[in-house]
């Protein structure tokens, strides 16, 4: 018997993809969740946070920080923002991770202190935890959805990557029209902290934005140049988009929010300018430009 499943031809060779990568990866179908014995520190299927890999992310990030200032930014980044459209709550995490969470409370002496706590290191790539989530369960505020994403992947225990895949021969554009815009109406939560979102049936791969139409889903199609052969498949844009270093460089320095047209938007750099823009940088470093172009 041949085994042509999703899981088989297409979701267990891009875990294996992201293991090469160096994340950690777990089959969450069975996670326990509840505040004792909980498999990945979940209370409850409702939360899309992995608290302790983010606790542990902090305390590392801000040595020598007041367990305040630590558990302060955790309550900003968790908070409940179901009162805010989709897009202006990504907006508002997005700012909390580049620009660090600024938090004010009073120290063991009674004196108000502010700090800044780094979320993610955008320097050292290495340096931030990387976990990859397979059949996590997500449930709706209201307790009426229970929906079941095929991969999400955490950095520092916040949901950034978002997966769906289909079956080898299904089209990618179902993902979009039926998987994909059913989460974000059932299961917001999890995009509010969204930075790509990944559809692909393992031949043919499509990244983009939490807002972006599928007209703006885009291939991937090189890895390290504009002059190489390209490859239209999951593992060709998984290596060109999620691998540690880029996937870090694409979040800090291709995400652009636009209001430019009547409505808030939110744009990641395609592949062309994601590699034009670094090549340039390279060969201006090596002085061979005198300027970067301007995508």
């Amino acid at each position: 018997m041949h085994d042509y499943s999703e899981d088989t031809l297409v979701e267990q060779p891009a875990i294996a993809l992201f293991k090469q990568l160096g994340y950690e990866t777990a089959n969450c179908f069975y996670e326990k969740v509840g505040t004792s014995g909980s498999t990945l520190g979940r209370e409850t299927t409702e939360d899309v946070v992995l608290v302790p890999k983010l606790r542990s992310a902090l305390q590392r990030l801000n040595p020598g920080l007041d367990g305040d200032a630590v558990n302060l930014a955790i309550e900003e980044l968790t908070r409940d923002r179901s009162a805010m459209c989709l897009v202006q709550a990504n907006r508002e995490v997005y700012k909390l991770l580049k620009d660090c969470v600024k938090v004010a409370f009073q120290n063991d002496k009674g004196e108000e202190t502010d700090e800044t706590v780094r979320i993610i290191d955008w320097n050292d790539p290495a340096n931030n935890d990387f976990f990859l989530a397979s059949q996590f369960w997500v449930s709706s505020s209201n307790g009426i959805y229970k929906k079941r994403p095929d991969l999400i992947g955490f950095v520092n225990g916040l949901p950034l990557i978002f997966i769906e895949l289909k079956k080898s021969h299904g089209k990618i554009e179902h993902a979009y029209k039926h998987n994909l815009k059913d989460y974000r109406d059932t299961i917001p939560q999890v995009f509010w902290f969204n930075a790509l979102i990944i559809l692909s049936n393992g031949a043919q791969a499509k990244i983009g934005s939490m807002t972006a139409g599928w007209e703006h889903f885009a291939d991937w199609k090189r890895i390290n140049t504009e002059g190489e052969q390209g490859i239209i498949s999951l593992e060709t844009l998984i290596r060109g988009t999620c691998e540690k270093n880029r996937l870090i460089d694409l979040i800090e320095n291709f995400t652009l929010f636009d209001e430019a047209r009547g409505g808030l938007v939110k744009i990641t750099g395609k592949n062309h300018q994601f590699l034009g823009v670094n090549n340039a940088a390279k060969r201006r470093t090596r002085g061979e430009l005198t300027r970067i172009l301007r995508y």
